[in-house]
Parts: structure tokens; C-alpha cells; sequence
């Protein structure tokens, strides 16, 4: 019975929702977590009667047509790249971004990968580092007797030197953008990859037009509206459960069917 194999497409489709939706719920405190919704598409259709088709000699054709839909199936998950909420922590490595653009980390293969990710540290040689230990890009090396560390709107990162009034910038975080962020693939540890999709990295600063501010001190809370998972998390369940009623309604059908042959 094809109500069967109907209802199990969309048992699968709702599990995977779940899956996304449980995964945005688990990142909910991720710094600069993107979330991703499941987007689906029905299957193609059995064409018992065209619409449109002719119906008589007389050339009158029919109205409405009988296809019978196979099922949906996921065709992705895309991630919503919108704004998160800023988190003031005090923190002088942690860096917030405003606005369209990545901080681009280099990585020990000598590859590149981005995020929106800005708890940074400092490692034993005066870098600012990932959590991972991977330097921010381009790498600035704070001197171990260096104070009143600072980082402007713009990236630049200034120090107080020893027998020095005034402060000295090291250098200036740089900024990736990309023409389609939904397109960069994530790799875990809050970062991505560029991808065909998203098109090739855009270097250049912040505040430079389209790649936003930085802000020292605090940190891009994740984009997940708790109170809207939830919605969806109960209505992908109730989702789940009709169809498996519909499973074993079609059970029951075919328990009918046979047992007028016994």
C-alpha cells in the first residue's frame, strides 16, 4: 500500500526536524551559533488523470486532475545568518562583530576557516588565539610587558608599552565577508569553510563598508529564538505522530483486506 511508504517519508522527514531542532536548542548558549531550519519539498506525483486533459470527442477537457503525492523528502538545512544579540563580558579578548563579516582563523594545515566566534585568548608566545589555538588573522603578537590592552571599533589593537604615555597599535583584526553566508560549510568549533556556495573570501577591515564593527568585550550570543523552537519542536511532533497513525490505519487496511481471502 502506497500510504505506507507515504507516511514513512514523512516520519523520516519529521525525525531529521527534530534532529535540527535539538541541535539548535543544544547551541542555545553557543557564542555566534547560527541556527538552521529543515526545509522540505514534496515528491514527485503519480498522474492518474492529467488536468487539462481531453475527456471527450467533443474536445472538452477535465477541470481538475487525480495525482497522487509520494511522500516529501529534506532538500537542506539551511542556516539562518542573521544577527545575534551582544553579550557585554569585560573581557578584553572578547570581540563581538556588528555586521556581515568573519574573523578569519589560520589553521595548522596552513588553511583558513572563519567565525563569528570571538572568545579569544592569548597563547605563550603573546598571539591572540582561538580556543583551539589556532591565531587570529593577521596574527598580532602582544609583548608580555605590554598594558591597557584595547581593541577599537575597527580591529586595531593597541597596548601601553613600559616608560610610554600613550598607547601603540600592534596591528588591526582583519574581517572576511562572503557574497552568500549561507553557503560556508561548518566544520564544528564555531567555524566554516568556504564553499563553491558561498563564493570566494573577501578580506578587508571593519568598518569598511559591509563588513561591520567590531566590539571589544563582548560576545554574539547565538541566533536561536528558544520560545520558536519549542513551537516548532512540539508542532514536528505532532507531525511525527500523524503519520504514524497514518501507518497503522493503513495496517489495519490491509489486516481488512486480507482477511477477506481467508
Amino acid at each position: 500500500m502506497q500510504a505506507l511508504h507515504t507516511a514513512a517519508t514523512g516520519m523520516a522527514a519529521q525525525e531529521l526536524n527534530v534532529q535540527v531542532i535539538s541541535n539548535n536548542i543544544a547551541n542555545l548558549r553557543t557564542t555566534g551559533f547560527k541556527k538552521q531550519t529543515a526545509a522540505f519539498q514534496d515528491l514527485i506525483y503519480e498522474h492518474i488523470r492529467r488536468v487539462g486533459a481531453q475527456s471527450s470527442d467533443q474536445g472538452t477537457i477535465l477541470p481538475v486532475g487525480v495525482d497522487i503525492g509520494g511522500g516529501v523528502k529534506t532538500v537542506g538545512t539551511p542556516r539562518s545568518m542573521t544577527q545575534g544579540t551582544l553579550s557585554q563580558t569585560g573581557n578584553d579578548l572578547d570581540l563581538a562583530i556588528s555586521g556581515e563579516g568573519f574573523f578569519k582563523i589560520l589553521m595548522p594545515d596552513g588553511t583558513y576557516q572563519y567565525t563569528r566566534d570571538g572568545t579569544f585568548q592569548m597563547d605563550n608566545q603573546g598571539r591572540i588565539v582561538t580556543a583551539q589555538g589556532n591565531p587570529v588573522q593577521p596574527t598580532i603578537t602582544i609583548p608580555n610587558n605590554a598594558s591597557g590592552l584595547t581593541v577599537n571599533v575597527q580591529g586595531q589593537v593597541s597596548v601601553t608599552l613600559p616608560g610610554s604615555s600613550s598607547s601603540t597599535i600592534l596591528g588591526q583584526i582583519g574581517l572576511t565577508r562572503f557574497i552568500n553566508k549561507a553557503g560556508l560549510q561548518p566544520v564544528g568549533s564555531n567555524q566554516f569553510t568556504e564553499t563553491p556556495s558561498s563564493g570566494p573570501p573577501q578580506d578587508g577591515t571593519a568598518t569598511a563598508e559591509g563588513y561591520g564593527n567590531i566590539t571589544q568585550g563582548s560576545l554574539e550570543q547565538a541566533n536561536v529564538d528558544v520560545v520558536s523552537e519549542m513551537s516548532d519542536l512540539i508542532a514536528a511532533q505532532r507531525a511525527y505522530e500523524m503519520n504514524a497513525k497514518v501507518i497503522s490505519a493503513a495496517d489495519q487496511m490491509m489486516q481488512s483486506t486480507t482477511a477477506l481471502f481467508r
